[in-house]
């Protein structure tokens, strides 16, 4: 999506609001799914997909946040790779293909 949309909903005497249908198509929502609400220290909310607590990992989602939330409040203390770096991790995996949608074996698991 590179258009920037504004839509707006009301907020009703029971702190309730619709989904504006263009936000439930972006977010591609379904009935029940979840929202994810990111507040920044400009007051600025950011609403995404919420992620399915049955499949998701309870340490690594908190994690991401935190590394979000520090990139959003630090970005000078991100740094490229050193090219030796760089060079190693090639080296390791050399020109192996990897499908990140497979399925784990139960070896891998």
């Amino acid at each position: 999506m590179s258009a920037t949309f504004e839509i707006e909903s009301t907020v009703t005497d029971r702190y309730q609001t619709t989904v504006p249908e263009t936000v439930r198509r972006a977010l591609k929502l379904k009935k029940r799914d979840k929202l994810h609400y990111t507040i920044r220290p400009s007051g600025e909310v950011l609403l995404s997909r919420g992620v399915d607590s049955e499949n998701s990992d309870p340490a690594l989602t908190p994690f991401l946040a935190f590394l979000a939330n520090d990139i959003a409040q630090y970005p000078e203390r991100l740094q490229t790779l050193d090219e030796g770096v760089v060079k190693r991790l090639r080296s390791l995996v050399g020109d192996m293909e990897i499908d990140l949608d497979a399925p784990l074996s139960a070896d891998d698991e």
